[in-house]
């Protein structure tokens, strides 16, 4: 559905400290790096698309995180949603709504959310029954 997802970021050696971390714990591979640019691209191990793609502004002006706006990425257990949340948290980012079971949109949403260091809001979601109930 997606070709590429771009979120902007006001700095973007932070951002890209921060996002490497997070991307690596859900087994999600560097595409490219370009510092000069800068912007950088994520995407599913072996696979070509979507991107996910973090840079500054286009158009020069300052980043303004978007209200209402959020970039939700896959995981493939509870687990790995905590471990992300975690990950997240301990690179720069806050909380904004902690792993949990979130029954109002389906049975076995299991998700977590959080805010990069610009403030942008993101989520890791698991969509799996478990058979341990954790």
């Amino acid at each position: 559905m997606f070709s590429h997802v771009f979120v902007s970021v006001s700095d973007f050696e932070r951002a890209l400290h921060f996002y490497g971390a997070v991307m690596d714990s859900l087994g999600i591979e560097l595409r490219f790096c370009e510092r000069d640019k800068p912007w950088a691209g994520w995407h599913c191990a072996g696979g070509t698309r979507p991107f996910f793609v973090i840079c500054q502004p286009y158009d020069g002006q300052p980043h303004q995180p978007g209200n209402g706006q959020m970039v939700a990425f896959a995981a493939a257990s509870r687990a790995a949603v905590r471990a992300a949340h975690q990950v997240a948290l301990e690179n720069g980012g806050t909380c904004d709504g902690p792993p949990g079971l979130r029954p109002q949109y389906h049975d076995n949403y299991y998700g977590a959310y959080f805010r990069d260091p610009d403030g942008n809001k993101l989520c890791v979601a698991c969509h799996e029954p478990t058979l341990d109930g954790a």
